[in-house]
């Protein structure tokens, strides 16, 4: 690799992680606060919730990688080509293949990256966060230690406790079962706790009233000085897990289990789940050519153009729109999934023939006075509100 080359590939590389880094706090920030209750409903640990937020990045790897590579390069070019550097590269008699091939390098380095973490890391992150959510779930007593709050235990099952004593016990338990069909149970005890018997958890009350009332409403009134209430029967709703598609290994995807129900009902999103893998590294590529074919040419600082950065990123987001559309309609109709593999292809293919055209892919200039246009007065608007309220501020001080 020549000196320029590695030049190119350092600046690109430095500007790849630092966009990286704060792309991926960023959306991984706004996926976190989905899991937070974790701790506000169940009364988990903040370990098992960063536990919980840290197999939530491999998810969101794949996605944030593309777009950081596009902000990388096309940041490193437009600084180069407003230093004239790229002027100078190309007076010296340089090829564009001499900026293009550092990018590829570095682009095929983040389709590896996003290949392995969407194939190899992710499905295991994934099934690991329901297994962890899943027992975060199924943790009775930290779920009704929650003083003074309704918990809906499963459908039709309610329960509250008013306070928690000493000793692991409870204190006003309160339980409004209606799951039993032309029935309705309130079971009141004034204290109890949690006993686990075997693999079995039972919640044994104590000093308490059941109230029973009929769908015709006749009611009956049983007090008892000790009931023992099974909790299994929805213990075992909350350990059973789930894994949908996108939670299976790309191995078992290829090789589904005949016998697996959600497999059974909905084949389709096997499919596409599957094919979508198999495509969605490949957008560092397509974002990468993108890049280059939007900057990678010097042009003169008076020629009227959109940032070059701003373009790459519309087109980017616009091309990875798609993408998502088709992988959204690839497990009802069938040849949606000859478009997750034809958008990066087709794209790559325009880019490239941008580049090997020396033609610069750009926005039209009427975009470029609009945007200007559109930022001037947001600027103008910006410092009008600012004046006005200083000079509010003022007013109220007096």
């Amino acid at each position: 690799m020549k000196v320029v080359e590695r030049y190119i590939m350092r600046r690109a590389l430095t500007m790849f992680l630092a966009s990286l880094v704060w792309t991926l706090a960023i959306v991984w920030t706004t996926q976190v606060l989905a899991k937070i209750d974790l701790v506000t409903d169940n009364g988990q640990s903040a370990l098992t919730f960063f536990e919980v937020a840290a197999l939530i990045i491999p998810s969101i790897i794949p996605i944030v990688v593309p777009f950081a590579l596009v902000v990388a390069v096309a940041q490193t070019l437009s600084a180069m080509n407003t230093d004239s550097e790229l002027a100078v590269l190309s007076a010296a008699g340089a090829s564009r293949w001499t900026i293009a091939r550092p990018i590829l390098l570095l682009a095929a380095f983040a389709c590896a990256f996003s290949f392995i973490v969407d194939n190899a890391i992710d499905p295991y992150a994934r099934q690991k966060n329901r297994q962890l959510v899943a027992a975060s779930r199924a943790d009775l007593v930290s779920l009704i230690i929650q003083e003074g709050t309704f918990r809906k235990i499963d459908e039709g099952l309610y329960l509250q406790v008013g306070e928690r004593l000493p000793g692991n016990r409870l204190g006003g338990i309160f339980v409004a079962d209606s799951r039993e069909e032309g029935a309705s149970l309130t079971y009141y005890a004034k204290s109890g706790s949690i006993v686990e018997k075997g693999d079995e958890k039972v919640l044994m009350m104590n000093d308490g009233v059941i109230n029973r009332k009929s769908v015709t409403g006749d009611l009956s009134v049983i007090r008892f000085t000790s009931y023992a209430f099974d909790m299994s029967a929805f213990m075992s709703a909350a350990n059973d897990i789930t894994l949908l598609p996108k939670d299976r290994t790309t191995a078992y995807l290829l090789n589904p289990d005949p016998n697996d129900k959600m497999f059974q009902r909905e084949p389709g999103s096997y499919r596409a789940e599957l094919n979508q893998r198999f495509a969605e590294w490949s957008y560092s590529l397509v974002f990468a050519l993108i890049a280059l074919a939007v900057a990678g040419d010097a042009r003169s600082h008076r020629e009227a153009r959109v940032n070059p950065l701003i373009t790459a990123i519309a087109i980017a987001l616009f091309v990875r729109w798609l993408g998502f559309f088709a992988a959204g309609k690839a497990d009802k109709v069938g040849y949606y999934v000859y478009l997750l593999y034809g958008i990066p292809i087709v794209a790559s293919a325009v880019s490239i023939w941008f580049i090997v055209s020396s033609r610069s892919m750009e926005l039209p200039v009427s975009w470029a006075d609009w945007l200007t246009g559109l930022a001037k007065r947001s600027s103008d608007n910006w410092t009008a509100f600012k004046l006005w309220l200083a000079r509010r501020t003022s007013g109220q001080g007096a």
